[in-house]
């Protein structure tokens, strides 16, 4: 018996996990995988001139660029949309996600894995799981504010 995430969540968002949205969080999961990947990929050639921090933050940037492109084309499917207004929320709820990303990439990096004696690629590995979590409370924040109703 297949598992099904779906029957875990609360009733009213359960209503709203409608086919198309599911097909909806499929494609933003491949479109947000490849710009986390770009994203992550960017920061070891930007980690050669500058501190982690901010290679982390610039690579967020990268990988920004790409994502609003392949998620208002291929998820949201909002071409038609006004660019400049889907562009400037898109923004907005980046800057929380590049905050929660580098919160979490320097918490990981610098305070738990040093706690639990990790030394392990603990640079790429705590900012490979902070984009992983960051990508959740991403796709909220562009269905509710920057892609709304689409």
């Amino acid at each position: 018996m297949p598992f099904d995430a779906v029957a875990l969540l609360p009733a009213p968002l359960r209503a709203r996990m409608t086919p198309a949205e599911l097909k909806r969080i499929g494609r933003f999961l491949l479109a947000g995988g490849f710009a986390a990947l770009v994203n992550w990929g960017a920061r070891f050639p930007l980690n050669m001139i500058m501190p982690f921090g901010a290679a982390v933050i610039c690579a967020y940037g990268v990988g920004m660029v790409v994502g609003f492109f392949l998620y208002r084309f291929f998820v949201f499917q909002a071409h038609e949309g006004d660019a400049r207004d889907q562009l400037w929320k898109f923004v907005v709820v980046n800057l929380i996600g590049a905050a929660e990303v580098w919160l979490l990439a320097l918490f990981f990096a610098r305070w738990l894995a040093p706690a639990i004696g990790w030394t392990l690629w603990v640079e790429p590995i705590s900012h490979a799981a902070a984009i992983g979590i960051g990508a959740a409370t991403s796709y909220v924040g562009h269905r509710l504010l920057t892609f709304r109703g689409l």
